[in-house]
């Protein structure tokens, strides 16, 4: 749910699955065909674990990292990971870049032109959930577009500030 300021997008678990699925169907739609997927860690997880398993393609991973300040809600300098997890060879063929959103475009674009320079790499397109306004990349799929740029609040983010002891307490009777 979009906040009346459009500053803040609220979305649950059903609402994150149903997009997820929306973008299998924009890439399956669009006919294309690929060999691999690869998604950056941590955002691009969960919906290239979905597509992997709907496409029955190969997961790669890619860690990424630039939300680090103010409890994750600040921008700082890009990190990329210098390998690339694959279950089996290398990252080759047509492969399909997963990531949650394009917020500032930053991080797309950085690893959009990493993967370009890999020669095994014969074709890539990128896949996201939300595409922001302020984005400067456009992916080749994303399922909506925000043109506020709003805060997104994903389910999984009650993790960001749960410790152990906290849980602990959850479940003790």
């Amino acid at each position: 749910m979009l906040t009346d300021d459009g500053k803040h997008l609220y979305v649950s678990w059903e609402e994150y699955h149903q997009l997820t699925e929306r973008l299998a169907l924009k890439v399956y739609s669009s006919g294309w065909e690929f060999d691999q997927i690869l998604c950056l860690a941590r955002g691009g997880m969960r919906p290239g674990d979905v597509l992997s398993r709907i496409f029955d393609r190969p997961l790669g991973i890619m860690s990424t990292s630039s939300y680090r300040d103010d409890g994750g809600t600040l921008q700082g300098r890009l990190d990329m990971a210098k390998y690339i997890t694959m279950p089996k060879g290398e990252l080759a063929g047509r492969v399909l870049l997963v990531d949650d959103l394009a917020d500032s475009g930053v991080t797309l674009r950085a690893v959009v032109e990493r993967l370009r320079g890999m020669p095994a790499i014969t074709e890539l397109r990128s896949a996201v959930i939300w595409t922001k306004g302020v984005s400067s990349y456009t992916p080749d799929y994303y399922v909506e577009t925000l043109p506020t740029s709003p805060w997104i609040h994903q389910p999984f983010e009650e993790y960001d500030t749960l410790r152990p002891e906290a849980l602990l307490k959850r479940y003790q009777v």
